[in-house]
């Protein structure tokens, strides 16, 4: 036998490791703030919309349930003061629509609306739009609509979440190990668990603290106000952590006798293993298997819970799936990691033959018990892949809802890079398991193994920052389905705005139409016309015109064929047969000498 290895530099290599991961998480911590993942549907009054008369009420309608804050809605009057309003409220029995009613008496001029809502899945999304009454104001006072987010908050929230993912793998990865893989001697193992549990205490804490910040778009100062706290505590999101806090202490009670289980760590002063041990490590009882798989169940439904999962369609499914996804990754990358520190606390000698890192490195009495682990978690890891390429292509369809969101979104873009990642993972655990067979069956490739691991953790923490920043990301198709209702106007989802300015040459004879197009896609339309003098208020004519034409396929002029209804022209009757930019044309009549026009693009979508 040559000369061992330095045991002191080996088992630095696991607290190198860990502190790259910590690195690289705080790097992408600060990389920057979540994406928001409500979608706005619909708005009435619409942006940029002028009213006849004032509105009694706003009403925003998203693509998914929103919870709503004290200051959810803010009204700024032309000259820039703001507007006391009501309270901001759910429509009677759509959790996905929020109203706020109006003070009467407005007057008239351009008014600001700032909005800011939480999404189902905890993350708060924000916006701003005007609308105008009687006319626009000629000048528009500049508004501080607030703060869209705390760029510190932010990244301290952000990190805080990946914190507590990767502190969830590692707790319940290095736990399914022991309990499942029975390592020879899991006294090396009792660090990470510990490591694991303190993390996630220390993120649920932080995650908790900074929940109310978050929301509001304040800095972390406001986490310390008196009633930040208890207003988190009534949320879902605020529930859901202190219920993950509330288990992080029947989880420390099965840590403590999970690390009671099989041999003891080595005295002071011994550098290795005694053979004689081998793999004493007894099989777990039904009742310990019982109590971590609902422990690591009910962690896991903390993260479900307040996910894309508890959004959208087919919630108990997802909500499953998202369980399963998790575990699964936990088990496989934890369990990676606690290879890894296993795999590295092994004796190791060099002989002649250990050239290429295939032969045998260590006594065979004790690489015999380390293959029998290895060997059940290569058996382990192949089941939480089976699960997780199933769970995956289930949340990706349900997250994208269509081929083009793939590549036209990020979180499509996002989704290819995890799926790049993971085929890389794949192709890497099967070195892996390559040198698993030949550690059981020859008793060689010892060193191979633990570089063929490494590489495998390394490529999984990838996966797994791909993965958290997914989890912060719009879907796809709520994404599409936001695309699709923009632009909004009078509540009316889909619809198209047009401002067309038309000059007859006379004194007072400019003016401009505003053409509404209702859905703004192929096919039959309903269109409503208004006309505005020259001061911006509304005026009536005696005749209006509207034709469209398409000169990119040689349609030549489509009349609309506007009736008068009182006080705006239109008709419920316009086919647009291709989509593309349609030229739109009106023409007023506003005395029986004077009339004009004037033209603008509207594009009309499939």
């Amino acid at each position: 036998m040559g000369q061992a290895v330095d045991g002191g530099a080996r088992r630095r290599l696991p607290r190198l490791a860990l502190l790259g991961v910590l690195l690289a998480l705080l790097l992408l911590g600060g990389a920057g703030a979540a994406s928001a993942h409500a979608g706005l549907r619909s708005a009435d009054p619409a942006d940029g919309t002028v009213l006849a008369s004032a509105p009694r009420a706003l009403t925003l309608t998203f693509t998914e349930s929103v919870g709503l804050l004290d200051d959810s809605f803010r009204l700024f009057a032309p000259d820039g003061r703001r507007v006391r309003t009501g309270e901001p409220r759910h429509a009677p029995g759509r959790t996905d629509t929020a109203q706020v009613a109006f003070p009467a008496g407005l007057g008239q001029g351009t008014f600001t609306v700032a909005w800011r809502v939480v999404s189902a899945d905890s993350h708060p999304v924000s916006g701003a739009f005007t609308f105008s009454v009687g006319r626009p104001s000629p000048a528009t006072a500049a508004v501080d609509t607030g703060p869209a987010e705390d760029p510190l908050t932010g990244s301290l929230y952000d990190l805080a979440r990946y914190a507590a993912y990767g502190a969830a793998a590692l707790l319940v990865g290095t736990a399914a190990f022991v309990l499942l893989c029975r390592p020879p001697n899991p006294g090396p193992l009792r660090r990470p668990l510990a490591a694991g549990w303190w993390l996630l205490l220390a993120a649920t804490l932080a995650l908790l603290v900074l929940r109310a910040p978050y929301e509001s778009g304040a800095g972390p100062a406001a986490a310390f106000t008196p009633s930040a706290l208890s207003r988190t505590l009534t949320t879902r999101p605020g529930v859901v952590l202190l219920i993950r806090l509330a288990l992080l202490a029947p989880t420390a009670l099965f840590l403590v006798r999970l690390c009671r289980r099989g041999p003891q760590p080595d005295a002071p002063g011994e550098g290795r293993t005694a053979p004689q041990r081998e793999d004493r490590t007894p099989a777990p009882s039904r009742a310990a298997l019982a109590t971590g798989a609902v422990l690591a169940l009910a962690l896991a439904l903390t993260w479900a819970a307040s996910d894309h999962a508890s959004a959208g369609l087919q919630v108990p499914a997802a909500m499953a799936s998202s369980v399963l996804h998790l575990l699964a990754m936990a088990v496989w990358l934890g369990g990676l990691t606690a290879l890894l520190t296993t795999l590295q606390r092994t004796p190791r000698t060099t002989t002649a033959a250990d050239t290429d890192g295939s032969a045998g490195t260590a006594p065979a009495a004790l690489v015999a018990p380390l293959a029998a682990t290895a060997a059940r978690f290569s058996r382990l890891a192949f089941l939480a892949v089976t699960v997780l390429v199933a769970t995956g292509i289930y949340q990706s369809w349900r997250g994208l809802g269509s081929w083009p969101a793939l590549t036209g979104t990020a979180y499509g873009r996002l989704l290819l890079v995890k799926l790049f990642a993971v085929v890389l993972l794949l192709a890497v655990a099967g070195g892996s398991r390559h040198w698993t067979a030949r550690l059981a069956a020859a008793h060689t490739g010892l060193r191979a193994l633990r570089r063929s691991v490494l590489a495998e953790v390394a490529v999984g923490v990838a996966v797994l920052m791909v993965s958290t920043v997914l989890s912060g990301t719009l879907p796809g198709r709520a994404a599409t389905e936001a695309a699709e209702a923009a632009p909004v106007a009078a509540g009316v989802p889909g619809a198209s705005v047009t401002q067309i300015p038309f000059d007859t040459g006379s004194p007072g004879g400019r003016g401009t139409v505003q053409i509404t197009l209702e859905p703004g896609r192929v096919g039959q339309n309903a269109v409503e016309a208004v006309v505005f003098g020259p001061d911006g208020g509304l005026s009536t004519v005696p005749e209006l015109r509207l034709s469209l034409s398409l000169p990119d396929r040689d349609i030549g002029s489509i009349d609309a064929r506007l009736v008068n209804r009182g006080g705006y022209w239109g008709t419920d009757s316009l086919n647009l047969p291709f989509p593309g930019a349609w030229s739109a044309k009106a023409t007023v009549r506003v005395s029986d000498l004077d009339q004009g026009s004037g033209s603008r693009t509207v594009r009309i979508t499939r």
